[in-house]
This record gives C-alpha cells, sequence and structure tokens, in this order.
C-alpha cells in the first residue's frame, strides 16, 4: 500500500510540474539575457498586444532592437514608454542611447544629462558618461569629453576601450602627459589595444620632435 501512495504521489508531482510548465510564460528578459535578441522581441510584442500599458516589456523590446541596431523601431517603443512613464530611468537612458546611435547629438545629450542628474547613482550611470565623452568627442568639446570620460572609467576602472578614449580625449586637448597615463592604463588592461598602442607611439613622436 505504501508503496502504491508513493508512485502516485510521484506521478501527481510530474504531471503537475509538467501542467505547470506548459502553462508558464516565456520570459523577455530571459531570452535577452540570453541574448535571444529576435525571440526577446516577439514575447515583448505579444505583450505589448496584450497591455500596451505594460512598461517592463517597452524597456525590454529597446534593448533587444538596440541590440539588433534596428534604432528606429526601438525610437518608437522608447516614445510609447515615455508616455507611459516619463519618470522611468531606463526609458531616459535608452532614448539618449538611440538618438546617439542615430547621430543625434543634442537629443542624446538631453536624455544622458536628464539620467545622471535624476539617477546620479543609476545603475548605467557609468555607459550615460561615456556615451556623454562620446558626443563630446564628436563635437571636439575635448575637456568636456575629458570630465565625462573620466567619470566613466572611475565608475568602471576596468574598461580598457574607455580608457583609450579617454586618453584621445586628452590628447587633442593638449594634455599629453594625462593622455599617456591614460593610454599606459589601457595598455595594461589590455596589451594589444590598437587605439591605445597607436595613441601612445603618436603622443611620444610629438614630444620628441
Amino acid at each position: 500500500m505504501k508503496t502504491k501512495i508513493v508512485i502516485l504521489l510521484s506521478l501527481f508531482i510530474f504531471f503537475a510540474f509538467n501542467v505547470h510548465a506548459q502553462n508558464r510564460r516565456p520570459d523577455a528578459l530571459v531570452e535577452y539575457r540570453a541574448s535571444n535578441y529576435e525571440r526577446s522581441v516577439q514575447i515583448c510584442r505579444d505583450e505589448i498586444a496584450e497591455n500596451p500599458n505594460n512598461l517592463e516589456s517597452h524597456v525590454v523590446i529597446c534593448w533587444s532592437l538596440i541590440r539588433l541596431n534596428r534604432f528606429e523601431e526601438a525610437l518608437r517603443y522608447a516614445r510609447a514608454g515615455r508616455a507611459i512613464s516619463r519618470t522611468d530611468i531606463r526609458i531616459t537612458q535608452i532614448l539618449g542611447e538611440i538618438h546617439y546611435y542615430l547621430g543625434r547629438n543634442n537629443e542624446a545629450l538631453q536624455f544622458f544629462q536628464e539620467y545622471a542628474n535624476v539617477a546620479p547613482e543609476g545603475i548605467r550611470i557609468d555607459q550615460v558618461y561615456y556615451f556623454m565623452g562620446e558626443i563630446f568627442i564628436r563635437q571636439g568639446r575635448f575637456r568636456h569629453a575629458d570630465i565625462a570620460l573620466s567619470t566613466a572609467v572611475h565608475r568602471q576602472p576596468g574598461n580598457a576601450s574607455w580608457w583609450a578614449r579617454l586618453a584621445f580625449s586628452r590628447e587633442n586637448s593638449g594634455d599629453l602627459n594625462g593622455a599617456i597615463e591614460a593610454y599606459e592604463r589601457a595598455l595594461s588592461l589590455n596589451s594589444r589595444l590598437a587605439d591605445a598602442q597607436r595613441g601612445i607611439e603618436r603622443i611620444r613622436l610629438t614630444m620628441s620632435n
């Protein structure tokens, strides 16, 4: 009798688990984190069709579309997300990033500055300052770029590429010693980083003439 009870309980647990697994909804964020961006987009579209005010779905679909370089499409969902919640800092950062990739520097800077003002300790504040630095480089405002990128590497000191960009901004602002220091830091993190190798050679050649 006890054996039959154990078998029946095991069968019940097995079937209950399978029914739960079949009914469990797909998770767009899980797919995004697994780099399954197209799948994440489709899940989010279905969720938004079911509930147009689902802010989380708007956030995740934007992240996925950015990864797929579909910026105009991402912009539509980001604007819709902004209409749902004007104060959500994820949407603010997303809008800045989309405008950055579309080459709309002033609009991107506006959103990044808003993020930095509202969430100075936000989870993506390091990326926000990095993007701001890149925009200032595009605009030839190299001292501003130095400040922004210095903040970015302070937040994420192990990013060799960011150190190289900081060095580049210093090089172009005339701070050659500071540039060498930043290039050397980049090379200490990644000795094969071509931009840093070329940059430090360029400065040493300049200083030797």
